[in-house]
């Protein structure tokens, strides 16, 4: 039987490496798609399984064009795509010069688009599974991550409506939401001025770690399921709340925020 495909992006760090690391013991082989090339091809050395490591700036239509196809021409199929390449931002949106939200939406909503257009035929040939990974704030409007939780929310629809369209094709969807899992990306996240912020504001020890969060994915994405929200304070119990309970969610969320350090609203 012919090992299954899968594509990540964004997996040179955090959840992404972790998501390659989970897949290449569950016997996929891998195409991984991230800016350093160099980590990639450290990360490719550890993994028991072939790998072809691919770099890729996926605000760049033509380097999503060009992993998928690198894809193809290595393994001849793909069998699920997952789109993790991400970034943040961290600023007040009076303050925020709008090239930040550009940067952000290009990453984290058109390198999404990107790499879902060009691989889609082949995975409704496969019947196989796309994944985004969004987070709490595709769901729930973050103080301080206008760009951000902007760029999730386009996420989250873009699938859903992608889900609709394929009813009929055998494509599976599925939208992951982590919680705060520790990953270098509030590490990256970009400041008012677009630099970056360098030091994460919340405690990573207290976060799901990368590698918990890869096996919840791997598993919803097995059972195929639509949808997954991880975490239950700040995930599940958070989305249900902001249903009912709209305006006492936005309250806990700004003094949660407010409370970090170096909050640019405290």
């Amino acid at each position: 039987m012919q090992k299954k495909v899968v594509i990540i992006t964004g997996a040179s760090s955090g959840i992404g490496k972790a998501l390659a690391e989970k897949y290449a013991a569950e016997g996929w082989r891998l195409v991984l798609g991230a800016r350093r090339e160099g980590r990639l091809k450290a990360i490719k050395t550890t993994l028991n399984t072939e790998v072809l490591a691919v770099k890729t700036d996926v605000t760049r239509e033509s380097d999503c064009k060009f992993l998928i196809e690198n894809a193809i021409e290595k393994f001849g199929r793909i069998d699920a795509l997952i789109n993790n390449a991400g970034i943040s931002m961290r600023a007040l949106f009076n303050e925020t010069d709008l090239d930040v939200l550009h940067r952000v939406m290009n990453v984290n909503f058109w390198g999404t688009v990107y790499c879902t257009k060009y691989a889609l035929p082949h995975l409704i040939s496969s019947r196989g599974t796309v994944i985004g990974i969004i987070s709490i704030g595709g769901y729930v409007g973050l103080p301080g991550r206008t760009g951000y939780s902007a760029s999730k929310f386009a996420v989250r629809g873009f699938l859903e409506t992608l889900r609709t369209e394929n009813l009929k094709t055998g494509l599976h969807v599925l939208i992951a939401a982590p919680g705060f899992t520790a990953s270098e990306i509030r590490k990256s996240a970009l400041t008012a001025n677009g630099s970056p912020q360098g030091n994460t504001p919340r405690n990573e020890q207290r976060m799901m770690s990368a590698e918990e969060c890869a096996k919840h994915i791997f598993n919803a994405a097995e059972k195929r399921k639509r949808q997954l929200i991880l975490t239950f304070l700040e995930g599940k119990f958070t989305v249900f709340l902001s249903k009912f309970m709209p305006g006492f969610v936005d309250k806990m969320s700004y003094k949660m925020f407010a409370n970090e350090p170096d909050s640019p609203f405290s």
